[in-house]
């Protein structure tokens, strides 16, 4: 085992040559060394449920076997290329990607990340719709860009006012907090398409696009009712506005329901664009856009991708995606899920703190506030993050107000995993009510 104070001494090489900004989980951080299956260990030898992923990223399985040896056999031929070659891993890759998509004559471009996958997506929307002008979701998150912080419904991810585009936010996910708290489902779903129709009433000309996560990310896992972004698209259609799926968080059969996260409203009607990244690499640095022929084929400038896609990257990804497909990772998702959720469901009302339990599949999230009241308690989530970690627990927490707890493990996690996960989540619940 590690001797004591590696982590402390690495915190200290940090602060002297990174940007304070840059966000960092507990009081005594930790360095992520190794993992295996669904277990990590830090550089101090602690081993830990790992429940969050690398933020929803390590998808299938920490050190997954098939993707190794894909990586390393690929990274022995040859690393890079670039776009300006035959790529085959690439190909592959896209057939695969266009074959899952739901999407008509679907085209596939490759990114380095999610946020770049937002960026390509709103220069399609844009130039091919000749506007400006976007509608996001309060409480969003599209990356950290400068065009993805301008469609950011989040003020504590977007430090700044400045925009290449004009965005026009409305509500669709978030309800704790709002004046839509309490509704259910059908009214809320009318109040948010009413609220549509009015904000686009106020604009001028056309509008290039809707860009929505079916479950917001880093706004705390809050879920719209099912159906809600069809009837959305009702209106959009109305317009010629094109309907952009942020499926970088929810993608790849994560919701356990569907592969989709835009398929729990309405699998006929998909959307005209789809982002992803995260699980599809499994930790390697790759992300994307799908979009219909027409639109993607759109841009009249010559354009590349000097990293997107790239031998090494498309290479373990399509070992990762082979992985989940064969394994009907998607149907685990559901299953474990339920297990998982069963026990926090039940927090509701015994455990004080706890207002809200939502998400779906393996992507849940436990809404803090301070007992008796609505109020954010973004301090109880601290708490609690620090308990589960001295417990060997590894979560997250997002949200508007940095309370709500968001739960995320490999897709691959078994029941046993779950109910341990459980018990240390809820004892450390407990802990945090009775501070």
């Amino acid at each position: 085992m590690a001797s004591a104070g590696v982590h402390a001494d690495l915190a200290k090489r940090r602060r002297a040559v990174l940007p304070d900004w840059l966000s960092l989980y507990y009081d005594e951080p930790i360095e992520v060394e190794r993992g295996r299956g669904r277990h990590v260990w830090d550089a101090e030898g602690n081993r830990y449920l790992d429940f969050f992923g690398g933020i929803l990223t390590t998808m299938t399985a920490h050190a997954l076997p098939e993707v190794t040896a894909a990586v390393s056999e690929q990274a022995g031929r040859i690393l890079h290329s670039s776009t300006l070659y035959l790529n085959k891993p690439m190909i592959e890759l896209a057939e695969r990607v266009a074959e899952l998509s739901g999407i008509d004559d679907p085209r596939v471009f490759f990114t380095t990340s999610g946020t770049e996958a937002n960026d390509t997506a709103l220069l399609l929307a844009t130039g091919y719709r000749a506007s400006n002008q976007v509608l996001a979701l309060r409480n969003s998150y599209h990356g950290r860009s400068f065009s993805a912080m301008a469609i950011t419904g989040n003020q504590g991810w977007s430090p700044t006012s400045l925009s290449p585009v004009q965005t026009s936010y409305v509500h669709g996910s978030r309800r704790l907090g709002t004046p839509l708290s309490g509704l259910p489902d059908a009214e809320f779903t009318a109040a948010c398409v009413a609220d549509l129709e009015d904000v686009l009433g106020q604009l001028h000309g056309n509008v290039a696009c809707l860009i929505a996560e079916p479950v917001q990310g880093v706004g705390g896992f809050s879920t719209p009712p099912d159906g809600l972004f069809a009837r959305f698209k009702e209106v959009l259609d109305r317009h010629g506005i094109l309907w952009i799926s942020d499926e970088v968080q929810t993608g790849w059969g994560r919701t356990g329901e569907h592969f989709w996260g835009w398929q729990a409203h309405d699998e006929r009607g998909a959307p005209d664009i789809v982002t992803f990244a995260k699980g599809i690499g499994n930790g390697l640095s790759v992300g994307g856009v799908i979009a219909r022929g027409e639109i993607m084929n759109s841009l009249t400038a010559n354009s590349i991708s000097t990293f997107g896609g790239s031998p090494v990257t498309a290479a373990g990804a399509v070992a990762n995606l082979d992985y989940l497909v064969e394994h009907d990772l998607q149907g685990n998702a559901r299953r474990v899920g339920a297990v998982l959720r069963e026990p926090l469901d039940a927090a509701v009302g015994r455990i004080p703190i706890v207002a809200d339990v939502r998400g779906k599949g393996l992507m849940l999230g436990i809404e803090l506030v301070r007992p008796g009241s609505t109020e954010p308690a973004p301090e109880l989530a601290a708490l609690v993050l620090e308990e589960t970690r001295r417990n060997g627990l590894l979560v997250g927490k997002g949200g508007l107000s940095g309370n709500v707890l968001r739960i995320a493990p490999p897709l691959s996690v078994t029941e046993d995993e779950a109910r341990e996960a459980a018990r240390i989540l809820l004892a450390a619940l407990e802990s945090a009510a009775r501070s």
